[in-house]
């Protein structure tokens, strides 16, 4: 079983953003500040081999970030698989001694700060464990073991598997629920409606956008 100090953590973000009109969905401002940073804040203390951004195309846009940018290896916007990929043949190449990897979305700006602690606790012999709220699977947040490379490159590449909750089915993945009460912590920002949502529970938790994301 791995302990938080021994995982590398990935922000997804290498999506198109087309429900939030296109660009980097992840340096849209909440309050202020960029929902990345926003991220970065909540995950990095998780994360004790530090953290790493999956996002493609000019990386000086992501200068602020604390660690390295590393892209798709798979080509054609070939969604969060690709990215997941990515990142574990980075932490093979670089990172020989971690075993498993965290990852998260960049545009979910309320993460629980015991996300890598409980994931880590309970993925125990099996490859993934992943995070639920609100009786909903989030599968871009999760704890990936860094042996599964081979068999993601099979299904991404070989096979053109690219659903997340196809292969999370397939490797066993272990469920970990959050309470989403005042606030669901996976809450991610999709479209201008979801940032302005997410605007007004900065101030108030209890407030109708927040009760609407609860369902």
């Amino acid at each position: 079983m791995s302990g938080p100090g021994e995982v590398l953590g990935v922000v997804l973000a290498g999506g198109l953003s087309r429900r939030m009109g296109g660009g980097d969905k992840a340096l849209r401002t909440l309050d202020g500040r960029t929902l990345l940073d926003r991220v970065v804040e909540r995950f990095a203390p998780q994360c004790g081999a530090g953290l790493i951004l999956n996002a493609n195309g000019d990386p000086a846009r992501f200068s602020d970030f604390p660690g390295a940018i590393v892209p798709d290896d798979v080509p054609g916007h070939a969604g969060p698989l690709a990215g997941i990929l990515a990142a574990l043949d980075h932490a093979a190449r670089q990172h020989p001694h971690v075993r498993h990897i965290a990852s998260v979305t960049g545009d979910a700006p309320f993460l629980p700060a015991d996300l890598v602690a409980r994931l880590s606790g309970a993925v125990g012999d099996a490859a993934i464990a992943m995070a639920a709220s609100n009786g909903r699977e989030h599968f871009t947040v999760a704890l990936w073991s860094v042996a599964l490379r081979a068999a993601l490159h099979d299904a991404l590449v070989v096979r053109e598997e690219r659903r997340v909750g196809t292969f999370l089915r397939t490797h066993g993945a272990v469920r970990v629920s959050w309470p989403s009460e005042p606030l669901d912590p996976f809450w991610n920002v999709n479209t201008p409606e979801d940032l302005a949502g997410a605007e007004a529970c900065l101030s108030d938790p209890l407030s109708p956008h927040t009760r609407r994301q609860r369902g």
